[in-house]
């Protein structure tokens, strides 16, 4: 923890300094122990070495302890029963061994997670634990907790690996967008979700979300599958700046929800994105949340002109709508990251505007992307929260076992896949998950002899022999060629083998048709004047109430649709049509 890897955060900056370690220097012990590789007898941990240092930890009133040995991934056995040992001298201790978190090689990323988890241990799980107690107290239906993956587990099962759920939030929402995106008919989508302080974005192709194996926190690695969320400081709430050399910036900082937005009454004094929206028209000049919240106009002109126009000798309009290109600009690099960077061409894929802002500034995205449609679902603010409802119960496992894919026979994959079935059954054993309800899901982490890095491969369901085992390489020349642009003739290696375990549950029904409007002309709720650069300044545009608008209804920008949780707002080159879901479904004329 302590040496980390020799790769630099920024490469040109040699004095940048390392974060603090999760645990203190005084806190990290050894024990002689090895496992070898390659033949060599393999030293058993002392076990009386073990006492002094628990005697220690206690003085040091240790709440979480994690086991890790270097080659645990190969052999648990010394690491179970080192942590066994710990368990019975400090019950009270929160306990993990690495090879029950994360059984796979290279130890600093396996110590670092499993570290982490520790760390969390004791937190969550007294607090999950209050949780489960009083869901059975007031006879309500056993909690589920979301995961980083986009599936659910048990109290229990997060409460033993709570490092799972550290990403669990974007992941919400990245849920609720597929399902909906998939029901709609459009299964490959990228995922806009921008509230007041962040944008988070991922790729879903074909229904499936992305999935990373690493992702840092707070400068530390923690390994296992997530979802690929790439998320940027770029919000309603980020906070327009100028620098001492005369440009903009947008963010990362965030006037948050208080004192929020100058136009919020707050006390807010910085000009926002939100407040750069209503000088332009794109909001209401009176109120928000269907009329809840009261804004003042006058404010966020006063705070633009002062911080953002009279500072770059621009107009009004022109700060502001300066505002809005750099937030913009920020917000393509992000998808860019998720999409181009890894193969993938924007241009094929839907854009799902959701969250407060979402629909707000998807236009202006979508165009410079070159992206051609836009769903708009019917609740933009509850996307997280239908999410959580149609999430699979789902678990993740995997194994180390270094192979030569020409040296091996099927019978060794096979035995590395039984290692990792026997983990999967027995969670959904304890998960109580029915066997009709069970579906596995399988994949290798291959890479050619010799690479560092490996790509993850799904693979046959069923198990391997002589006849099937050639799809392995296809398929993973495939994938390389897909992600580097080529894929050379050179012997393969298999790594790590990955179990997914899912359980579906009972999906909501599809939407009723909702009481609306009989004309569209009846959902319109008045207009105003809406600056577009594109038009070269103010046009007028009808407003309509977004509740009101019926099914097959075909809108025509420059429009503004409002409703409680969201404004979407329709440039002068879109339309927009009313599906039977309660989408809108927006494209370019």
């Amino acid at each position: 923890l302590e040496i980390r890897r020799q790769r630099q955060p920024h490469n040109y900056d040699i004095r940048m300094p390392k974060p603090t370690p999760p645990v203190a220097r005084h806190l990290r012990r050894e024990i002689t122990e090895r496992t070898y590789l390659f033949g060599l007898e393999n030293v058993a941990p002392k076990e009386d070495e073990l006492d002094p240092i628990l005697a220690d930890f206690r003085r040091e009133g240790v709440e979480a302890i994690a086991v890790c040995f270097l080659h645990s991934y190969h052999n648990p056995e010394h690491e179970r029963r080192i942590a066994e040992r710990v368990r019975e001298r400090l019950p009270e201790a929160f306990v993990c061994a690495s090879h029950e978190v994360l059984a796979e090689f290279r130890e600093y990323e396996r110590v670092s997670t499993t570290s982490l988890n520790a760390g969390l241990g004791p937190v969550m799980s007294r607090y999950l634990s209050h949780l489960s107690d009083r869901a059975a107290e007031l006879a309500v239906v056993t909690p589920k907790i979301l995961q980083s993956n986009g599936g659910v587990a048990s109290p229990d099962q997060a409460s033993r690996n709570p490092v799972r759920t550290l990403a669990s939030g974007p992941a919400a929402g990245v849920t609720g967008a597929a399902f909906l995106a998939v029901r709609a008919g459009h299964p490959d989508i990228i995922s806009f979700d921008v509230g007041g302080t962040s944008t988070d974005v991922c790729l879903i192709e074909g229904g499936q979300p992305l999935i990373r194996r690493e992702r840092e926190f707070r400068g530390y690695p923690v390994r296992f599958p997530m979802m690929d969320v790439h998320s940027v400081g770029a919000g309603g709430g980020s906070i327009a700046w100028v620098d001492s050399g005369g440009f903009l910036h947008v963010g990362p900082q965030s006037a948050g929800a208080s004192p929020g937005p100058a136009c919020y009454d707050l006390g807010g004094e910085e000009p926002t994105v939100t407040d750069a929206c209503v000088v332009l028209g794109r909001l209401p000049p009176d109120s928000l949340l269907g009329g809840r919240m009261p804004i003042r106009a006058d404010l966020a002109r006063k705070v633009i002109a002062e911080k953002v126009a009279k500072p770059m000798r621009l107009g009004l309009e022109e700060a502001a709508q300066g505002v809005l290109t750099i937030l913009n600009e920020n917000m393509v690099q992000a998808i860019r990251v998720i999409s181009v960077e890894q193969g993938f061409d924007p241009r094929s894929f839907t854009l799902v505007a959701f969250g407060g802002a979402g629909p707000l500034l998807a236009a202006p995205l979508a165009r410079e992307l070159g992206m051609s449609r836009i769903l708009v679902p019917s609740g933009p603010g509850l996307l997280c929260a239908l999410g959580l409802l149609v999430a699979d119960v789902r678990s993740d496992f995997s194994l180390t076992r270094i192979m030569n894919l020409a040296d091996t026979a099927p019978e060794a994959i096979n035995a590395a896949f039984a290692e990792v079935q026997a983990e999967a059954t027995q969670w959904f054993d304890r998960e109580k998950v029915e066997p009709a309800k069970r579906r596995i899901e399988r994949a290798i982490d291959m890479r050619y002899v010799g690479q560092s890095h490996e790509l993850t491969v799904p693979t046959l369901a069923e198990p391997f022999d002589t006849g099937n085992v050639g799809t392995l390489v296809p398929a993973f020349r495939k994938e390389h060629e897909r992600v580097y642009g080529y894929a050379p003739e050179a012997p393969v290696q298999l790594v790590t083998f990955r179990i997914t375990a899912r359980a579906g549950v009972t999906r909501p029904p599809a939407v009723r048709e909702r009481e609306t409007a009989k004309r569209l002309a009846d959902a319109r709720t008045g207009g105003r004047k809406v600056y577009y650069r594109t038009s070269g300044g103010f046009v007028d545009c009808p407003v309509y109430n977004r509740e009101l608008v019926p099914v097959g209804a075909r809108i025509d920008g420059p429009a503004i649709l409002e409703q409680m949780d969201t404004t979407t707002v329709l440039s002068p080159d879109q339309v927009a049509e009313a599906d039977r879901e309660g989408n809108l479904i927006v494209t370019f004329r």
